[in-house]
């Protein structure tokens, strides 16, 4: 066996004081490298909400315009949830779009159910009334920051 004395006087204390900094060191990153995938995940700032027309989830796209010009578009989901990250913070305009090729619809359809090959049919939403493809159309938001909520109920 080696005690501590015997280590000291076989090992020389340069050798020692190396790999000590350089155990440190390796200490030093690992932590460094563990914080930094800690913390937050997704956008510091978002408006979620519901898109709808008539209580029936809409199928599109929505977009925050801020008073800057600044636009961020969202995908709108089968149950009209959408979320917007990192929104221009002001009074925003609100632009609903129908899906591409879907068409928008000045009334009101219903939900139809869509094939794509080889995947399972699914249910999409009814298209936005042309008027909200404008960003004149009435919608606004107050963007203040955070996460916040904002269902949007459209008209026919």
């Amino acid at each position: 066996m080696f005690s501590r004395a015997n280590l000291s006087t076989t090992v020389p204390r340069s050798f020692l004081r190396r790999a000590t900094d350089g155990v440190s060191l390796l200490l030093l990153l690992s932590v460094l490298l563990w914080g930094a995938g800690c913390g937050p995940k997704g956008p510091k700032n978002s408006v979620s909400g519901k898109v709808t027309l008539n209580g029936k989830a809409v199928a599109g796209q929505v977009s925050f315009i801020g008073p800057d010009g600044k636009e961020i578009t969202s995908g709108i989901n089968p149950d009209g949830t959408y979320m917007i990250p990192d929104p221009p913070t002001g009074q925003a305009k609100i632009v609903v779009k129908g899906m591409p090729g879907g068409g928008a619809v000045a009334g009101m359809q219903g939900t139809k159910t869509i094939e794509a090959p080889g995947a399972t049919t699914a249910e999409v939403g009814v298209p936005p009334p042309l008027k909200y493809a404008a960003p004149d159309n009435g919608l606004t938001f107050n963007v203040t920051g955070g996460k916040q909520t904002h269902n949007i109920e459209l008209t026919p």
